[in-house]
């Protein structure tokens, strides 16, 4: 068997065009195929402004200047021993190399060395169970995968006056249900309908029921499962908060209903705890990256989730994140 696995892919956030309420006929997996288009939308960064990005950020880290000198002299090291056996067996020949053949072997070596410290995509296999992981910097609505929306345990929709238009949930309402409020709180109804509410006809703005930490609320729409996960408490302000303890549990219950409900699909999943749940000082994004990939591996090891674990990163969050440093955690929960 072959690991669980983890990526980080460079992407741009693209929004839908158009005036049309239905979706077009085609697909919405073949429409997110469209990721791998080198062309950004207005005001987003080209193809090749994004990997100088990523040289330049990479060429200021030390973790990636120790890993090139450790594999340059390894490569130095290997040709050494073959050229000195080569040398046993044909004395003269190497005498007969000219300048050229003798700057093969140090460029040979620096290529390799590059090859091997420079991670991208970053992933990594896990054998037990046969899954995958990779993070994937670009647009949530655009991979090929299910997708996780972070929620409030009373599964409120409306935006602006309580959903951030520009948070994932707001982007769910607007792009895949095309500002249908009614079809959106319709569908999550729908899928609460066999949770019973822990508190019921709570004096607050919006919905008034509220459902348990962790609660999902699966829906499926164009033959994608959209897990709508409560994973923050929201008072009767409708201020949200969330803990570790609280992150933690959802993300527990978000596996099992992945497990159950996706057919071992791969799933997306944005940063999670990153937005108005206050959360961005106690949980850094390096360390709410590792937090989630390690939630998905030790449920993993408990009984495989699924084929394939994306998390999303923002565009404007990549420069705040050390992917070596992500490389090199990511390889050290390979099980011996």
């Amino acid at each position: 068997m072959s690991e669980p696995q983890i990526w980080l892919h460079s992407g741009h956030l693209l929004g839908w065009r158009g005036e049309s309420h239905e979706l077009p006929q085609q697909d919405v997996r073949g429409i997110r195929q469209r990721k791998h288009q080198t062309v950004p939308p207005d005001g987003g960064m080209t193809l090749r402004e994004d990997l100088i990005m990523q040289l330049s950020r990479d060429f200021r880290n030390k973790r990636f200047w120790r890993g090139l000198s450790i594999h340059i002299f390894a490569a130095l090291g290997i040709f050494s021993v073959a050229l000195g056996l080569f040398d046993i067996f044909s004395p003269d020949t190497l005498g007969k190399f000219n300048l050229p053949e003798i700057l093969a072997i140090p460029a040979i070596a620096l290529g390799y060395a590059l090859w091997r410290s420079w991670p991208y995509p970053v992933e990594e296999h896990y054998s037990s169970p046969d899954t995958r992981v990779r993070l994937a910097t670009g647009d949530l609505f655009e991979q090929d995968a299910n997708i996780v929306i972070g929620m409030s345990d009373f599964f409120d929709v409306e935006t602006p006056q309580i959903i951030a238009e520009n948070s994932v949930q707001g982007q769910f309402l607007s792009r895949i249900y095309r500002n249908d409020v009614s079809a959106l709180r319709a569908d999550v109804s729908s899928a609460l309908a066999g949770t019973t509410p822990v508190e019921l006809g709570v004096s607050k703005p919006g919905n008034s029921d509220r459902y348990a930490i962790g609660t999902v609320a699966t829906i499926r729409r164009h033959r994608v499962h959209y897990f709508c996960l409560a994973y923050s408490n929201m008072d009767g302000s409708n201020n949200v908060s969330t803990s570790i303890s609280i992150l933690w549990e959802s993300l527990e219950r978000l596996w099992d209903e992945v497990r159950s409900r996706s057919n071992g699909d791969a799933i997306a999943v944005p940063i999670i705890g990153l937005g108005q749940s206050g959360m961005s000082n106690i949980l850094p994004i390096q360390d709410a990256i590792r937090f989630l990939i390690l939630s998905f591996i030790f449920a993993s090891r408990r009984q495989r989730v699924c084929e394939e674990l994306i998390i999303v990163i923002r565009p404007q969050d990549e420069k705040r994140i050390d992917m070596l440093e992500l490389q090199e955690f990511l390889q050290s929960l390979r099980k011996s």
